[in-house]
C-alpha cells in the first residue's frame, strides 16, 4: 500500500513539474513584457539548464514575480506603504517555493542574486578584501545581514530601490563594525593602497 501511496505521489509530483507555466500578461504594456521576458531570460541563461521545458517554466515564474511586483507598487502611492508592504510580504515567499519545483537551492540563490544586481556577493567580498582580519563570526554576520537585505531588495520597485536596502545595511554593518573596534577608514585607505599596490605589478 506504501509502495502504490509513493509512486502515485511521485506521478503526480511529475505532473507538476512538467506542467507549463504560462506568461501572467494581462494588463501588461507589450513592450514591458518583452523587456521583462528578456531580463528574465538573461537570469535563466545563467543557470545553465538543459531541459528546455525547465528553462522555459523558470524564465515565466521569474517574469511572473516582476509583474506581481509592478502590479503592486503600481497601486499604492507613496501614502500607503503599510498597505504596500504588507501586500509585497503576503507574496514573498511564493517565488523560493514556485523555483523549488525546479530547482536547487543554490539555483534559487542565483536567480536571487540576479534580480538584486549580484550586489549580495559584490559587498560581501569587498568587505572581506577590505578588512582581511575579519572573524569567522563577523563574515557570518555580515552574510546575514546581506542576505537579508536581499530579501527586501527582491520585492523593490526598481534598481534603485534595490541598491538602496543594501546601502542600508552596508551602514549597519559598518556601525556594528565600528562599535567592536575597527578603524573603518584606516581598513579602507589600506584596501585601496593594496589594490593600486596590485596594479602596478
Amino acid at each position: 500500500m506504501k509502495k502504490v501511496l509513493f509512486v502515485t505521489f511521485l506521478s503526480l509530483l511529475s505532473i507538476t513539474v512538467s506542467a507549463q507555466v504560462s506568461l501572467k500578461t494581462e494588463g501588461q504594456d507589450s513592450a514591458y513584457v518583452e523587456t521583462i521576458k528578456q531580463r528574465a531570460q538573461k537570469i535563466v541563461d545563467g543557470l545553465g539548464l538543459t531541459d528546455a521545458q525547465k528553462a522555459e517554466n523558470v524564465r515565466n515564474i521569474i517574469a511572473n514575480r516582476y509583474f506581481l511586483l509592478n502590479d503592486i507598487h503600481s497601486k499604492y502611492d507613496k501614502n500607503q506603504q503599510d498597505a504596500r508592504d504588507a501586500e509585497l510580504y503576503k507574496h514573498h515567499f511564493e517565488l523560493a517555493s514556485a523555483l523549488a519545483l525546479y530547482l536547487t537551492e543554490e539555483q534559487i540563490d542565483a536567480v536571487k542574486d540576479g534580480m538584486t544586481f549580484g550586489r549580495l556577493k559584490r559587498d560581501y567580498n569587498a568587505q572581506l578584501e577590505m578588512i582581511p582580519s575579519l572573524t569567522d563570526e563577523e563574515k557570518n554576520q555580515i552574510l546575514i545581514w546581506l542576505r537579508e537585505a536581499r530579501e527586501y531588495a527582491m520585492d523593490a520597485a526598481d534598481s534603485k530601490g534595490k541598491h538602496f536596502w543594501f546601502d542600508k545595511y552596508r551602514g549597519r554593518t559598518n556601525n556594528w563594525l565600528s562599535a567592536r573596534g575597527y578603524d573603518l577608514k584606516k581598513e579602507r585607505d589600506a584596501w585601496m593602497k593594496r589594490i593600486e599596490d596590485a596594479k602596478k605589478q
